[in-house]
């Protein structure tokens, strides 16, 4: 906490907030009754519900595991009615829409374009109708006065050989709408270093890549992402912990990774309640997130999977405000620092933090004055 007197935000506040989202799957927040439209649409027969409500409980539960793995078998239904154009053009709009109406003003979603050819899409036609869908939720966004710029990640999946592929396709689409490369999936038993030939290409081209590291898979995961394959951002990385030690006096000692991790400024892409379900922390007020944050690294918040944890970005903060009784220069620390490592250009990062971010909070923290006025002003004589 950085204010002198404390304020916890209001749940409005929170959700007016101007916040900064770095890591989130597009075939991970999907809307529970657009999942059952296009099954029926498409002829798929495998939902577990057909009712949106149930369909959404039912995905929280089944996503609720601890395991790494079973969290990830329940994308095969996603992805199952992700395989039209229409269907992505649909999905990535009403993305962008819903992350804009929860105060999201800057986003990269991520998606595997691997996994949606099997109803005859090449994967340039998955980019191309992602990238138009973005921008048609960028457009409604604003029809509702609202704002928001998205950039797209492409994936390439870790137990797959297509890295490479997908990282030159994210190379071509680079300025048209896709900002940089990833690879995901499970961790344990696919090392990064296995698509080593992707990492140095983006890297000849000066381009920029995130790698899911230290979710599932501790330090070794987070090393290699970043001593072999040179990341710019780690995805998750919330296993640096194990290279802390925290004495029973209260003082901190840092390993040589995670001193390197803090000195390098390397952004760390947390995803707290999604952590939860993958068994990383047993709970809110017990993530690491908290002392990381006391120990100034570069950390963010994020959703990872909005329809299978059940969350927001506003619901990510309420939770961290109630454990960790952030304020709102908290919320503006980590939006900051994730908007400093987005990989739009600096200038357009500058200018969304000076202009928008900045501004934004500075209007809500001013709020309690002009209440306490009409407080004042209100009472009788």
């Amino acid at each position: 906490m950085t204010s002198q007197t404390y304020r916890a935000p209001t749940a409005d506040q929170i959700r007016r907030a101007p916040k900064v989202l770095l890591h989130d799957h597009l075939d991970g927040g999907l809307r529970p009754g657009t999942i059952v439209e296009l099954a029926r649409e498409c002829g798929y027969e495998g939902l577990p519900e057909t009712e949106p409500d149930k369909l959404g409980l039912w995905f929280r539960e089944a996503a609720d595991s601890g395991s790494l793995e079973r969290y990830l078998e329940t994308f095969a239904h996603t992805c199952a009615v992700m395989q039209t154009r229409d269907a992505l053009f649909r999905v990535a709009a009403e993305c962008a829409e819903d992350l804009a109406d929860d105060g999201v003003v800057y986003a990269e979603v991520r998606y595997a374009p691997e996994q949606h050819l099997e109803g005859g899409l090449s994967l340039e036609e998955v980019v191309e109708a992602v990238n138009e869908g973005f921008k048609e939720g960028e457009r409604r966004a604003r029809q509702a006065g609202r704002r928001i710029r998205v950039g797209a990640l492409l994936t390439a999946m870790r137990h797959a050989a297509r890295a490479l592929e997908i990282a030159e396709l994210a190379n071509r689409y680079r300025d048209s709408g896709v900002v940089g490369f990833d690879i995901a999936g499970a961790e344990a038993g696919f090392p990064p270093t296995r698509h080593l030939d992707a990492f140095e290409f983006l890297k000849r081209e000066n381009n920029h890549f995130t790698i899911h590291a230290g979710e599932a898979f501790g330090l070794p995961s987070i090393w290699q992402a970043l001593q072999w394959c040179g990341a710019d951002r780690l995805g998750h990385g919330v296993r640096i912990i194990d290279d802390i030690e925290v004495a029973d006096d209260g003082s901190v000692t840092l390993g040589r990774l995670a001193s390197y991790v803090r000195d390098k400024r390397i952004p760390l892409e947390l995803c707290p309640s999604s952590n939860l379900q993958t068994g990383a922390a047993a709970s809110i007020a017990e993530h690491p997130i908290g002392l990381l944050r006391k120990l100034h690294f570069r950390a963010t918040v994020n959703t990872d999977n909005r329809l299978m944890s059940g969350t927001s970005m506003s619901r990510e903060f309420e939770l961290l405000t109630e454990a960790f009784a952030y304020a709102l220069d908290d919320m503006q620390w980590f939006s900051v620092n994730a908007m400093k490592s987005a990989f739009i250009p600096f200038d357009e990062r500058l200018a969304m933090i000076n202009d928008v971010i900045k501004p934004g909070y500075a209007e809500l923290k001013s709020e309690w004055l002009f209440t306490q006025t009409a407080t004042t002003s209100e009472s009788p004589r």
